[in-house]
């Protein structure tokens, strides 16, 4: 009796199989890293993204501290003030015009309530409070800033009574973000 085995009953690999696996593994995996590499740059980088909520969010912050007083914060009635029948200059959507027109940059007009934020827009670019550009966000913008009357649907007594803000911020590559908050005439008489 011979005890030799067969080739065919030994049961290893042979160095040709190895290569062809090799090859057909290696073709999977490069079609697989074409698909991520595709998937990857045609969605949002996540730093873009962040920072776009970041400066939605700072602005929101810095509308919402601002009074909400039924007078403008110029007019001398607008610590004690009860309604706007109180008032010499009554406080209404957007910047007021008299004594002088109000800006976010002003020195001697600043924004000064809540209210003058209404059509706020940074097109190209945001600057800090100083008009100062911000390096690093000359390619993001803000879309004109929406404040709307909601009192009544919130159930106050007069759509004056609180407010909506809504801020768009856009970002390099199409991103871009929506935010909005809600601020109330809690306390109508409490300047800053």
């Amino acid at each position: 009796m011979s005890t030799r085995l067969s080739r065919k009953s030994s049961g290893g690999v042979t160095l040709v199989e190895l290569i062809v696996f090799i090859v057909i593994v290696g073709v999977a995996m490069a079609g697989m890293f074409a698909a991520f590499n595709t998937m990857t740059k045609a969605s949002a980088d996540p730093q873009v993204r962040k920072q776009v909520l970041a400066i939605a969010e700072s602005l929101m912050d810095e509308i919402e501290l601002m009074p909400f007083t039924y007078c403008d914060p110029d007019d001398p009635a607008a610590a004690t003030a009860t309604g706007t029948g109180d008032c010499t200059i009554v406080e209404s959507l957007g910047p007021e015009t008299t004594p002088g027109t109000e800006t976010r940059y002003g020195s001697t007009f600043p924004f000064d309530n809540v209210n003058d934020y209404n059509g706020f827009s940074m097109p190209s670019g945001i600057q800090d409070i100083t008009n100062t550009a911000i390096t690093g966000l000359e390619a993001y913008s803000v879309d004109p800033i929406t404040i709307t009357q909601v009192g009544t649907s919130l159930g106050l007594p007069t759509d004056a009574d609180a407010l909506r803000i809504s801020i768009t911020v856009r970002g390099p590559g199409g991103v871009s973000t929506t935010l909005e908050g809600y601020r109330a005439r809690y306390a109508p008489n409490t300047l800053p």
